[in-house]
């Protein structure tokens, strides 16, 4: 997976300035970036090099992928917005014994090193919500899946301490009852059991927000639900 790259103050003043023109000249991109010649010369050639700008001739124009990352600017505060993490969330369903049972996961890595709850995945780049849901399945636990979208869940975690939100998350939560495969117990970063909902409510370490999601991939809705939970130093 490609990161973008850490840029310069002065680089962000000039993409902000690029945002708002479909071209422009040197001398406008230096003004905006308050440089002598020789750093905007600099940092306007290290734009290029990473592909946010065009030089055409005499002029300057964002790229594509340079349109891509300077719409993610808060241009009055000029800087990059921090965004929600963009995930899907998996409700699994079987029949055992007369009683359903759900897949969990107990988490070993950090943060929340420890806790049980659903199956969760990041979606990629380009990916469909659909498509994220059967491969991280797969990735997971090694079942194979088709599943029915029930809803959307948007989660802040709060330090106990600090007060900070330390996380921010968007769920689609994805439900199935029809699945094949056997199971994988162990994987990188965390273990896969088969639990009822009465057995989980016994657990203490489950995560707080583990009741509600699961009733909205059972119950397909509310269509949005949007919670904070805090966790303190040793939890998180």
């Amino acid at each position: 997976m490609s990161h973008e790259a850490h840029i310069h103050q002065a680089q962000t003043k000039i993409l902000r300035e690029l945002l708002f023109l479909p071209e422009t000249t040197f001398a406008e991109l230096q003004r905006v970036s308050g440089l002598e010649s020789d750093h905007a010369k600099f940092h306007i050639k290290r734009l290029v090099e990473l592909e946010y700008v065009e030089k055409f001739g005499s002029r300057y124009r964002l790229s594509i992928k340079g349109k891509e990352y300077a719409n993610k600017l808060d241009t009055d505060a000029g800087v990059i917005e921090r965004q929600p993490k963009v995930a899907v969330m998996l409700v699994v369903e079987q029949v055992l014994n007369g009683q359903k049972h759900y897949i969990v996961q107990q988490r070993t890595k950090h943060p929340l090193y420890g806790f049980w709850g659903c199956p969760t995945g990041k979606i990629r780049w380009g990916e469909s919500i659909y498509t994220t849901a059967s491969r991280e399945l797969t990735e997971e636990t090694g079942l194979k899946a088709l599943f029915e979208f029930a809803g959307e869940y948007h989660e802040r975690v709060v330090h106990g301490t600090t007060g900070e939100i330390v996380e921010d998350k968007i769920f689609h939560v994805m439900f199935t009852d029809k699945f094949e495969g056997e199971m994988v117990k162990e994987f990188e970063g965390g273990r896969n059991v088969w639990r009822t909902l009465e057995a989980m409510k016994q657990e203490p370490k489950r995560y707080k927000s583990f009741d509600l999601e699961t009733q909205i991939g059972i119950d397909h809705g509310p269509k949005l639900t949007e919670m904070t939970f805090t966790y303190d130093n040793a939890e998180f």
